[in-house]
């Protein structure tokens, strides 16, 4: 499934809040986004996540689990700083619309 450009963001700042709050992998997040009805498929949450890598947001390290090779994220310090600029203007946002 291709990510509307809309939700991109949000799925966004859920990786990084969850990444805050520990290390995550790829099939759990697309498990806990389904939680949160959104339908991603690993063609899309890999890109992302290497995206978020690449503008050192999160950071990976590989753990080999038996025969497969697991990737975990982390979020970074300049993530965390990404992060609570993106809540500021959430709450703004939300503060506005659900007046």
């Amino acid at each position: 499934m291709r990510i509307n450009e809309f939700f991109s963001s949000f799925i966004k700042i859920h990786i990084l809040h969850h990444c805050l709050k520990e290390e995550i992998y790829g099939v759990w997040m697309i498990e806990e986004l389904k939680e949160h009805g959104y339908k991603i498929s690993p063609g899309s949450i890999y890109p992302l996540l290497r995206n978020l890598e690449e503008k050192r947001l999160i950071r990976s390290r590989i753990e080999q689990m038996g025969k497969v090779k697991r990737k975990f994220y982390r979020i970074t310090p300049k993530g965390k700083k990404e992060l609570i600029s993106a809540k500021i203007k959430l709450k703004e946002l939300m503060g506005e619309i659900l007046k």
